[in-house]
C-alpha cells in the first residue's frame, strides 16, 4: 500500500470512529426514559458543582486569572441547565418532532437542541463577564507545611478612601506575613501586633475589584496559610 493509500485509509477509519462516537453521544443525549433523565440530570449536577467549586477555589489562589470566571459560570449554569435540558427541552423537542406539521413548530423541532445550546453559551459569556456575587464563593485559607504546626489567625481589615488597614488577630504558628498584589510583593510584616496598611493605588485591579494577598510564612519562607481579599 502506498503512503497516499495508507493516509486515505487511516483518515477514513478516523472519520468512521468519530462518526460512530457522535451518533452514540446523540443517542445518549436523546435517551428519554425516566431512568435516563434522572441519570443524565444527576450526573450534570455533580459535574457542575465540581467545576463551579473547583474554579472558585483556584480563583481564590490566583485571582489574576480572569478566565476562571467563565469556568465558574459554566459550572454554575450546568447545575440548573442539565435538569432543565433533560426534563423539559429534550422531551419537548422529541414530542414536537412527532407532532409538528410545519411552520414555527417544525423549525423548533429541528433546531431546538441547537437553540438550547446557543442560549446556554450566551449565558455563560454574560455571567462570566459580569461575575454576579451569587456565583462567587470566597475561600481563604490554606496550605499547611510538612511540619504540621497549628497555624491560626484572623485577617481583619478596614477600608478607607486611600488606605486599607489590616490586623492579624490571634496569630499563632507562623514567623511572619507577606503582603502582595498581582504577584508583586508590597511589604513584610514581622512580629506582633501584625498590623499593616496598604495604599489603594498599590493594588492590582482584577475583574472583581482591587485584590491583595496575605501569606503567613514559616521562618524558611514556606507558605503556611493564605488569605485573598478583594476591595
Amino acid at each position: 500500500m502506498t503512503d497516499s493509500g495508507f493516509h486515505t485509509h487511516a483518515t477514513s477509519g478516523a472519520r468512521r470512529i468519530l462518526g460512530q462516537a457522535w451518533r452514540d453521544l446523540l443517542s445518549v443525549y436523546y435517551a428519554n426514559t425516566p431512568a435516563w433523565r434522572w441519570l443524565k440530570s444527576g450526573g450534570l449536577v455533580m459535574f457542575g458543582l465540581a467545576i463551579w467549586s473547583g474554579a472558585n477555589v483556584l480563583h481564590s489562589y490566583v485571582p489574576e486569572w480572569d478566565f476562571l470566571t467563565y469556568v465558574m459560570a459554566y459550572g454554575f449554569l450546568v447545575i440548573a441547565w442539565g435538569p432543565l435540558t433533560h426534563f423539559l427541552v429534550v422531551p419537548g423537542v422529541i414530542r414536537l418532532r412527532r407532532t409538528a406539521d410545519g411552520g414555527v413548530r417544525r423549525w423548533i423541532a429541528r433546531n431546538g437542541s441547537k437553540l438550547n445550546l446557543s442560549v446556554f453559551i450566551a449565558l455563560v459569556v454574560v455571567l462570566g463577564t459580569l461575575t454576579p456575587g451569587v456565583m462567587m464563593l470566597e475561600f481563604s485559607g490554606g496550605l499547611t507545611d510538612s511540619g504540621g504546626g497549628d497555624v491560626t489567625a484572623d485577617l481583619v481589615c478596614e477600608s478607607g478612601e486611600e488606605t486599607i488597614s489590616c490586623t492579624l488577630e490571634e496569630p499563632n504558628g507562623f514567623d511572619h506575613a507577606v503582603v502582595s498584589s498581582g504577584g508583586e510583593r508590597l511589604q513584610r510584616v514581622d512580629g506582633p501586633p501584625y498590623a499593616f496598611e496598604i495604599q489603594r493605588d498599590e493594588l492590582t485591579e482584577t475583574r472583581d475589584g482591587a485584590t491583595f494577598v496575605v501569606e503567613l510564612k514559616a521562618e524558611d519562607g514556606t507558605t503556611l496559610r493564605r488569605f485573598v481579599r478583594t476591595v
